[in-house]
């Protein structure tokens, strides 16, 4: 293990490395009616009645959509040199099918020139839980034909963008999309089918193995085709059989379902086993394990905060929950027995304990995982109740702490071998929470909702610091 970091011993990066932020295009865009621009599911699901805190919905965001060369702008004076964002599907393709429409892509361009001109490299995710409403209506991820729509979708994005965007990711945290979308239901479109979200996964990967062969078809082989897991870091209580059985179920559901087929080219029979009352996988056809299992650039990995849980039956004090809102459907599909434990230590706005060690064990895993293969931390980040003080500064010292761990712990994973090449901040701004609203503020630039001025908190100088130097600095006296 490396020494601690002193001011005589800085914690230094690689001078290639990638300091960016990350947004997703619901969250910050708006125009939800301008260009041709038809719903997605998140816009249905947002004006639902009860379906989001405070009836919060994205119509108009933070407005980047007008506003996109000021945050451009804005990103180069704090010192980023990557920004990654999302295409609204919707609004490249407004049915989920057929041609494109330019005005739609346009502004994609424009942004893409934007951020280049400023020296900031782009990295596209074609795909962060924005699918367009009809393809929904016709059946959503469950079913097979959502895949081949993503396929196209891809091919169309990578022609029309390829020759200046090298870095492509296919899908955002997949494992929300069916679990939280299809079985949950808190996350868009609010379904609560077990067996519909397993389709849901197995269909996402096949989205991301047929998206991946769109793309290196449609654009330069120099570019970089990667996907972006929320993979858990899954911790039992104790090393009780029991509760090291609970752990494997819930890795397996959180883990093994993505990455067992993209990664390996076979899901774990573990979770056969495990969700054999629920579903008997037979829409798993021939020849879809080997279009999934394409060989990958790279690997985002995003990292909040890990997983504790235990056999349903372990009695331990204090709150039990998943973290992943409120709902009477469980995102686990066939994990009945098994229950969820608040980690000890501090934590974030969101309850989500603080645990740079996670990010830590969870880099070393995939370094094990897929050797060789090239790691991004596209997202990680922390939401407080950031305000303004009198003279409108806006202090967040909490959330410089927890940049300073998370970006040590990357640091030490380096050290230890691992090869992380880039780290992506959740997120830019403040921005639509999803079903939380505004309520939960991610950004390092705060966005006062009234007026949608935007201030770089002190954490935004933080990094900005850290990302034109490659040093972090140290963490200010609270």
């Amino acid at each position: 293990m490396p020494e601690p970091a002193t001011p005589a011993t800085p914690v230094t990066f690689p001078p290639a490395f990638l300091w960016g932020a990350a947004t997703s295009a619901y969250q910050i865009e708006g125009a939800v009616r301008e260009g041709g621009r038809t719903p997605s599911i998140w816009d249905t699901f947002s004006h639902t009645p009860g379906k989001t805190a405070g009836g919060e919905h994205g119509d108009i965001a933070v407005d980047h959509y007008h506003r996109y060369r000021d945050d451009v702008a804005m990103m180069a004076d704090l010192g980023l040199n990557a920004y990654r964002f999302s295409i609204s599907w919707s609004r490249v393709q407004p049915t989920g099918r057929g041609p494109a429409v330019q005005v739609g892509l346009d502004f994609y361009r424009r942004l893409v020139d934007e951020l280049l001109d400023k020296g900031i490299k782009p990295a596209v995710t074609l795909y962060h839980w924005d699918l367009p409403q009809e393809l929904e209506d016709a059946g959503g991820w469950p079913e097979r034909d959502t895949a081949y729509r993503f396929a196209e979708y891809a091919q169309i994005v990578g022609e029309a963008l390829g020759d200046r965007v090298e870095q492509w990711i296919t899908l955002n945290e997949p494992w929300c999309s069916a679990f939280l979308g299809y079985a949950s239901g808190v996350h868009a479109p609010g379904r609560t089918d077990p067996a519909a979200s397993l389709k849901a996964a197995h269909h996402l990967n096949l989205a991301h193995g047929l998206g991946t062969s769109a793309l290196r078809a449609a654009m330069p082989a120099r570019n970089s085709v990667a996907l972006s897991l929320n993979s858990s870091v899954v911790r039992p209580v104790s090393q009780d059989p029991a509760d090291l059985a609970a752990a494997r179920k819930i890795d397996d559901l959180a883990n093994g379902v993505f990455h067992g087929p993209i990664l390996h080219g076979a899901y774990p029979d573990s979770l056969f086993a495990a969700t054999e009352l629920i579903t008997d996988w037979s829409y798993v056809e021939d020849g879809d394990l080997r279009a999934i299992n394409q060989p990958l650039d790279a690997l985002g990995l995003n990292y909040y905060t890990p997983t504790l849980v235990s056999a349903a039956d372990t009695d331990l004090s204090g709150p039990r929950a998943d973290g992943h809102g409120a709902s009477d459907f469980s995102p686990w599909p066939g994990a009945d027995d098994v229950a969820f434990h608040q980690s000890p230590g501090e934590r974030t706005e969101m309850g989500w304990s603080i645990d740079p060690t996670g990010l830590h064990e969870l880099i070393m895993r995939y370094t094990r995982e897929a050797p060789g293969l090239p790691l991004y931390i596209t997202e990680n980040g922390a939401a407080y109740d950031d305000k303004p003080d009198p003279e409108g500064r806006v202090h967040d010292p909490e959330r410089i702490s927890y940049l300073h761990g998370h970006l040590a712990a990357v640091r030490r994973a380096v050290s230890d071998g691992a090869d992380v090449r880039g780290y992506y901040l959740w997120s830019l701004m403040d921005n639509f929470e999803w079903a939380y609203g505004y309520e939960k503020r991610f950004g390092a630039v705060y966005v006062d909702y009234a007026t949608l001025a935007r201030t770089p908190k002190s954490s935004a100088l933080w990094y900005g610091q850290a990302a034109r130097t490659g040093t972090l600095p140290p963490v200010p006296e609270v």
